[in-house]
């Protein structure tokens, strides 16, 4: 459908956003929520239908939620909204445990602080199947041709008690998630750990959660600030350097970081180094095959780390490579014996849970994996690249676009066909999502549109920093090429 300056509005590997004020507006949002509601109705077979509504900790997140629910209001649609901001894999969690259709998630995730948007949760507590997207978008179409009347996003009788009832998914979420680490090796009192929800939904999660397993935990920007003030809530590069400071500052063993809405995780050692998603997923995947003993495939996105293809060649699990987007992995975690699923993007999720990407669920890991072998994470690293015999360091930069170069990019990028990047041969090029150089020296390089934002993604891997470094640069030349319309 189109937005009111006549732009389609398009779900992207993650639901729909747009810059607040332009194109994330109370108009739009009440269409594209009068679609889930016809979907969240039509699909429950002539059932009392039930439809939850989080919010996160952005401008007009709470506004925006009440939208939502005075749109399934007046589609027949029982309503729970949670009665202050919340994670995203609390509501998702929340959608299995009390047996709702979906879940709306008002959030922008990782973001800059000008965007918001919307995801659907489905009723197994993942991201929507590209089927249930179909079915919303389709309804999305009827809706813009004859939009029900909106009523005023700021008035307070659309939430009135009675009209739409509240609910807390926190206590339930956090018995959820303590239940599935291994309580033998907590309390980890030799280590000290820090928290960073980066002003985002994940504001006191992990601390309450380790609270409960004999732990205590600090917490930097644990305020309600929807400027994200000096950082993107992201947790890479830049954005942790509070964090990294707070660690190395304060005798830190560790440092766990979450993005926006809680459901991504990186971490910071106590020397002040990047663990990232990567290395999350490498040290994930080695401990529940080595110390839990569990059974099952992997899944990772095709630009994650090559680590992962090494470790399931060495305990012989079956790989799956999909696009971009956790809603890949979490498709196959229900149709699969998935173990552990990750994307570079920070969102990692494993067995024995909802397929989803949990931010705090795979902190409190971490530390479990911690305390397990008593070492930090960098030491951890460093062996596990040690018993693959080679270094592994990725990098990613987003170049942001002008919206007539990324249309460009869109159309010409897969025209791209270098013999050699940087000197080495291309021996390989993947096409599954965007492009990926594979190169003699088993280092390889990624170039993809997002689908959410207006940037071009590079990503690179190689044997060192400069290598990588070298790696991205030539990347930007490749994109250079492809000129705007």
């Amino acid at each position: 459908m189109m937005a009111e300056d006549g732009v389609m509005i398009k779900f992207g590997t993650d639901g729909w956003r747009g810059v607040i004020a332009d194109d994330f507006n109370c108009d739009n949002v009440w269409k594209v929520a009068c679609a889930i509601a016809r979907y969240t109705r039509d699909s429950a077979g002539g059932d009392d239908p039930l439809l939850l509504i989080g919010y996160d900790t952005r401008f007009g997140s709470d506004m925006f939620a009440r939208l939502c629910a005075a749109a399934a209001k007046e589609h027949g649609v029982r309503v729970l909204i949670s009665e202050r901001f919340t994670s995203t894999p609390s509501m998702s969690l929340a959608t299995k445990q009390l047996s709702a259709r979906g879940a709306i998630m008002i959030t922008a995730s990782h973001n800059p602080a000008r965007f918001n948007g919307v995801k659907f949760k489905g009723p197994y507590g993942g991201s929507a199947t590209m089927d249930i997207m179909a079915e919303i978008e389709a309804r999305l179409r009827e809706v813009e041709k004859d939009p029900p009347p909106r009523p005023d996003a700021l008035s307070v009788d659309i939430i009135d008690p009675g009209k739409v009832d509240f609910f807390d998914p926190i206590q339930n979420y956090l018995d959820t998630v303590v239940s599935l680490v291994n309580k033998d090796v907590f309390p980890a009192r030799q280590f000290k750990v820090m928290f960073d929800p980066m002003w985002g939904a994940g504001q006191g999660l992990l601390p309450k959660a380790l609270e409960r397993l004999g732990m205590e935990c600090a917490q930097i920007h644990g305020m309600h600030n929807p400027l994200f003030p000096g950082l993107m809530p992201e947790p890479i590069g830049d954005n942790l350097n509070d964090l990294r400071d707070a660690v190395t500052g304060g005798g830190y063993h560790v440092g766990i970081a979450v993005d926006g809405d809680a459901d991504r995780v990186t971490a910071i050692d106590a020397t002040g180094r990047f663990i990232s998603s990567h290395m999350v997923l490498a040290l994930l995947l080695k401990h529940l095959v080595e110390i839990r003993k569990w059974s099952g495939d992997v899944v990772k996105t095709v630009s994650t780390t090559t680590m992962i293809d090494m470790l399931c060649d060495r305990y012989g699990r079956k790989l799956h490579v999909t696009p971009v987007g956790f809603k890949h992995i979490a498709d196959l975690m229900l149709e699969k014996d998935v173990l552990v699923g990750g994307e570079e993007s920070g969102g990692t999720g494993m067995k024995n849970y909802i397929p989803e990407r949990d931010g705090i669920l795979i902190g409190l890991m971490l530390i479990e994996i911690m305390a397990t072998n008593g070492k930090t994470l960098g030491q951890l690293v460093d062996e596990l690249m040690d018993e693959l015999g080679r270094s592994f360091v990725f990098l990613r930069r987003d170049i942001e676009l002008t919206r007539a170069h990324k249309e460009a990019l869109l159309v010409s990028l897969s025209d791209l066909e270098p013999v050699s990047i940087g000197g080495l041969k291309v021996t390989n090029v993947e096409k599954l999502d965007g492009l990926k150089f594979h190169r003699e020296d088993s280092s390889w390089l990624m170039l993809r549109v997002s689908g959410t934002e207006p940037v071009v993604r590079v990503y690179a891997e190689a044997g060192s920093q400069q290598e990588v470094a070298g790696l991205v640069d030539d990347g930007i030349e490749l994109i250079n090429t492809v000129a705007p319309q």
